[in-house]
């Protein structure tokens, strides 16, 4: 089944180029059928490019899915069409009355800050409480992962030597959770960051479970007991330049970087990149969305509430 995203977006002629089946708003209207609701708080300065990645992961999935993009109304992204936000994504005030079954929060370029000192923090704040009680489960991504380990369970972070960027290998720690199903003992990650979590903390939390690790970048995924706050610490849904780009970028601007690890063949970044997450990463959100949204979520999303009986992992 397809994703069901606006007629206009351009991610759709994209998709669509690319093989991903994709419902216009105008076919999905002719269909008896109730699409999950997903929404996408998209957080990145590259709005349209992350957009593209995860709509692309999630309509490679046999299930129909709305999807509604979010913004922070807070704060104004510089890098952003504002023609482009204005045409296709809402404000959390346009949508807190609603239900969804799902919740996607992305990573963004404030990892180094303070969460509190974050121009967006009280209403990231506001829009994680209000996905408790309105939203049935919420895959934190990246930066978002920390920003939600740290308001639900309080786990810091803590500044990294150096960044880490690069392709980093990780082993599956718990084969019981449903959202590794299907996983080889090892896969690979995109990993892109300036902090790490203070890995201490989250495994002395009880409410939460550690899936996958890496020995070179620390915790990949993690979940909560409820399955209702899924964290992953890296970019699955990266493109195949995008940590070419950011090395480049990073570059540019003189800063110390190596060139991201097992990303290059032999290290050498005058060679194409090789690709080792792309079957993975659409298993990790098909899993998701499947086992963690779809199978559980009621019918009638007005019936959400925290504490809904979950199945498993």
């Amino acid at each position: 089944m397809p994703v069901k995203i606006p007629d206009a977006l351009p991610a759709t002629r994209i998709l669509t180029e690319e093989n991903i089946f994709v419902m216009t708003e105008k076919r999905s209207a002719h269909q008896d059928i109730r699409p999950l609701k997903i929404a996408i708080l998209n957080l990145m300065p590259t709005k349209e490019a992350t957009e593209t990645q995860l709509l692309r992961l999630i309509g490679n999935t046999p299930l129909q899915v709305e999807v509604t993009l979010l913004r922070t109304d807070s704060y104004a992204s510089a890098h952003a069409d504002q023609e482009h936000l204005t045409t296709f994504y809402r404000t959390f005030r346009d949508v807190e009355e609603d239900f969804f079954d799902g919740l996607i929060i992305t990573g963004a370029p404030v990892e180094l800050m303070d969460f509190t000192d974050v121009k967006y923090w009280r209403e990231l704040k506001d829009i994680m409480e209000w996905a408790d009680a309105r939203v049935f489960s919420t895959l934190f991504i990246c930066w978002a992962a920390q920003a939600g380990l740290f308001y639900h369970y309080g786990v810091g972070k803590q500044t990294l030597p150096a960044k880490i960027s690069g392709v980093y290998p990780h082993r599956i720690l718990r084969r019981d959770s449903k959202l590794v199903r299907g996983f080889d003992d090892t896969f690979d990650i995109p990993v892109s960051r300036h902090t790490g979590l203070i890995e201490s903390e989250v495994y002395a939390c009880r409410d939460l479970h550690v899936l996958a690790v890496s020995d070179e970048t620390g915790i990949g995924l993690a979940v909560s007991c409820d399955g209702r706050r899924v964290f992953a610490t890296g970019h699955s849904e990266y493109d195949p330049d995008t940590l070419l780009h950011e090395y480049i970028r990073d570059a540019n601007k003189g800063q110390p970087i190596d060139p991201p690890a097992h990303y290059f063949p032999e290290g050498d970044p005058e060679k194409p990149p090789v690709v080792r997450w792309r079957s993975h990463a659409n298993l990790l959100f098909q899993n998701w969305l499947n086992y963690f949204v779809y199978q559980e979520t009621p019918y009638d999303l007005t019936e959400l509430r925290r504490g809904t009986e979950w199945t498993g992992l």
